[in-house]
């Protein structure tokens, strides 16, 4: 502490921070750190440097640039928060651990697997916090849902089943998979009980308006222990659709993302399955399958904005030196799930293993890198 009276200021010790890319995600990740007291926001880099300013605004203290290697060359920034196109990603994020950078990366982490795999190895080898940035697993109802699975309040899961409908934007570089499937697939990847994983992807898609791309798609998962997954997503319904429901042997749950008064609630409700050995003979003849039906509840849940918990998550795994919840491996996972699907829709809906894609699969147009 300094001496009462002394013009002396006690070290900044908040967690040194670039943004990268000043387009679509990075105005939010600016905002986000700014109000972060664990980070200190010094640069955004972006090849447009009067947009960078136009974020920052007249009287910001964060300097702009549109050189990387300058940020990178900075001793107070210690970590890079990445939101460029999917293109950039690898090789910025790269050039970033090998400067003894913590990196966060807008999803996907990178456009192929062994990109993917490439800078997990190198963080792991370096001591580095990776982080992807799957937004929605930082949401309040998500994180709850995360709770109820790992508790065991739900039971053994039986279902996962997802819709993403709206009229969107066709985009111009990738399908509907590689559009609105990552925020369903990283949401099961964070909601999954451990030891229980995907094994097996096929997936389902059409191209009704002749767009040249899948604008209607759905996917399937097998699970390790035999439940199936599904994702439905389409950029084509002229009304928006945001809803999940997870079947557990004790509980369902029911996500309405568009409903905020009671976007979460537990069904106390299912089918009870009697053990064969626990039948007698007088009974055995009778079905074995019995209804239950009980309370729902909807929990309370404080509403919060999902990236600024983001932001905190990766401040406190670099302040704490663990792996975020949505660490590097996470990112990996999802991008083998969404190459697995590419590829049953090559091979015609097929079932194809996870991690059994090809290694030259590059789903994404070439995109202008929004840095050098």
């Amino acid at each position: 502490m300094p001496t009462p009276g002394s013009t002396d200021r006690p070290p900044d010790r908040r967690i040194g921070l670039a943004v990268v890319g000043a387009g679509y995600w990075g105005p939010n990740l600016v905002r986000n750190a700014q109000q972060t007291a664990a980070l200190h926001l010094h640069w955004l880099c972006d090849l447009d440097e009067q947009r960078s300013r136009k974020v920052l605004g007249e009287y910001s203290t964060v300097r702009a640039t549109t050189s990387f290697e300058e940020v990178l060359a900075d001793r107070r920034v210690q970590a890079v928060a990445i939101a460029t196109p999917a293109a950039a990603h690898h090789r910025l994020a790269r050039a970033a651990l090998e400067a003894g950078k913590h990196v966060l990366v807008e999803k996907p982490i990178t456009t192929t697997a062994e990109e993917a795999a490439d800078l997990v190895a190198l963080a792991e080898e370096r001591g580095l916090v990776l982080m992807c940035d799957h937004t929605f697993c930082y949401t309040p109802v998500v994180r709850r849902i995360r709770e109820l699975v790992h508790g065991g309040e739900i039971g053994d899961i039986q279902f996962f089943d997802s819709v993403r409908i709206n009229l969107g934007l066709v985009q111009p570089d990738v399908d509907v998979l590689w559009d609105l499937a990552p925020h369903d697939l990283s949401i099961l990847d964070f909601v999954l009980p451990p030891g229980v994983e995907p094994v097996g992807v096929s997936a389902q898609a059409a191209d009704p308006i002749g767009a040249g791309r899948a604008c209607v798609a759905y996917l399937t998962l097998r699970l390790s222990n035999g439940a199936l997954a599904h994702c439905h997503v389409n950029w084509l319904s002229p009304t928006k659709v945001r809803t999940t429901l997870i079947g557990g042997s004790r509980r369902t749950l029911v996500w309405d993302d568009l409903n905020p008064q009671a976007r979460l609630a537990v069904h106390d409700r299912g089918v009870d399955l009697t053990p064969p050995d626990e039948l007698t003979d007088a009974i055995r003849h009778r079905a074995l399958i019995s209804y239950r039906v009980g309370d729902m509840v909807a929990p309370a849940l404080v509403e919060q904005e999902a990236l600024r918990n983001v932001m905190a998550e990766f401040a406190a795994a670099i302040g704490e030196g663990r792996a975020p919840l949505t660490d590097g491996r996470a990112g990996l996972r999802v991008l083998r799930l969404l190459h697995a699907a590419s590829r049953s829709l090559e091979l015609g809906g097929a079932t194809v293993p996870v991690g059994d894609e090809p290694k030259d699969r590059q789903p994404f147009a070439e995109e202008r890198a929004t840095v050098r």
